[in-house]
């Protein structure tokens, strides 16, 4: 299907359409990968569309070892049993698989071969990012599984640190793929349910990019319409897996989304890092859940201009009228109401709220927040209670 095939530099090398994953091996060559480690996750080490793009790889050549010792919601050991999986087969690169843990643990393990600080040295905190040996960083090439993360064209990766219960976003700009094949197909075999999850965190990477502070008319202009896909494509997704044209259209939100939220994330991500840290949520579900709750606490930052994003989306009634189709969007998906329905209780919500306020997602948000303001969002979101989020 030519209409959905193109290849691109924004923000990198993108090679997007259907069977391109047959181009996997010109991209590491365009990477300068001849011996990759192909880095996944245990869900799709067996699965067809890995043993499809490991056959494609063994075809040109290219001796590859897998590594897919990842949880889903990955730490620092994953990162540093990937560091050892490269070093041991004599790596040369780097090829990051999956969804947004297969690709965040590829990335820090290309990050990481070159280094001799941990990896919370490289936290997204100021300039911190010019600690790395630049010149340590193996290259990567990303193939995302899911339309989601967007951490194919992202420049930086998420990590748990156990000891903390923290996510941490570690950052640096070399952390950009220098390769990326999008091919819709294959994710024509996520199911249902995760395919809304991720569609979801693709959402609120665009909404919260268009409600960063700062004047950034691109990421706004690619926001705006990333969420436009989202609303158009997501729910066919979910109903028929096998639709290409929606497959493609959501793997190109989830990379927009990404792109545009270099200008900024802001609460749903701060609330939703410490609870999938300390309760193992799926990330996009998460965010999925508190979404509106931080839409409305930010009501007075946003309102005017979510009134021009809902006409532009084709809803009607302004902000209030964008607040009820989120609504209405999140029970036509399934997604819960309230994060009490994931498992989250009120007796952890003083920890959850220092932990919101020290997230780097926080600094972005059009309003500051601090511990206070995300307890009363904590509980507000636990319980089910929009009019106690509104601000």
């Amino acid at each position: 299907m030519t209409a959905f095939t193109g290849s691109w530099n924004y923000p990198t090398r993108v090679l997007f359409g259907p069977g391109r994953i047959a181009e996997l091996p010109a991209a590491c060559r365009q990477a300068g990968v001849s011996r990759p480690l192909f880095v996944t996750d245990p869900g799709l080490r067996d699965s067809a569309i890995v043993r499809r793009a490991l056959e494609v790889l063994a075809g040109a050549g290219l001796g590859t070892a897998v590594f897919s010792d990842v949880k889903a919601n990955p730490t620092s050991a994953n990162v540093d049993a990937g560091v050892a999986a490269y070093r041991e087969a004599g790596a040369d690169g780097v090829i990051a698989f999956g969804g947004g843990s297969g690709l965040d643990v590829g990335k820090l393990v290309a990050l990481m071969v070159g280094q001799t600080r941990p990896v919370w040295d490289f936290e997204d905190i100021g300039d911190w990012w010019t600690r790395a040996d630049a010149d340590g960083i193996a290259p990567i090439v990303a193939v995302p599984t899911t339309a989601g993360t967007g951490s194919e064209v992202g420049r930086g990766a998420v990590v748990t640190n156990e000891e903390t219960h923290e996510k941490k976003i570690i950052f640096h700009p070399k952390l950009l793929p220098a390769v990326v094949v999008s091919d819709p197909e294959l994710t024509v075999g996520l199911p249902p349910k995760l395919t809304a999850w991720t569609g979801f965190d693709a959402l609120a990477h665009c909404l919260e990019a268009f409600s960063a502070p700062g004047f950034h008319p691109m990421a706004d202009g690619v926001a705006a319409n990333g969420a436009r896909l989202v609303k158009t494509y997501l729910p066919r997704a979910v109903a028929d897996g096998t639709d290409i044209e929606a497959r493609s259209n959501m793997l190109a939100a989830a990379s927009m989304g990404a792109a545009a939220f270099q200008k900024g994330l802001g609460a749903i991500h701060s609330m939703s890092h410490p609870v999938g840290a300390l309760y193992d949520t799926h990330h996009g579900l998460t965010n999925g859940v508190v979404m509106p709750y931080v839409l409305l606490a930010n009501r007075s930052a946003i309102e005017e201009r979510f009134g021009h994003l809902a006409r532009s989306l084709e809803i009607s009634g302004g902000f209030d009228g964008f607040i009820e189709w989120v609504l209405r969007f999140r029970k036509e998906l399934h997604v819960p109401h309230s994060l009490g329905e994931l498992g989250v209780g009120e007796d952890r919500v003083d920890e959850l709220a220092e932990k919101a306020e020290r997230d780097p997602s926080t600094g972005g948000n059009p309003l500051p927040f601090k511990a206070a303001d995300f307890a009363r969002l904590f509980r507000a979101a636990i319980r089910g209670d929009l009019d106690a989020a509104r601000g």
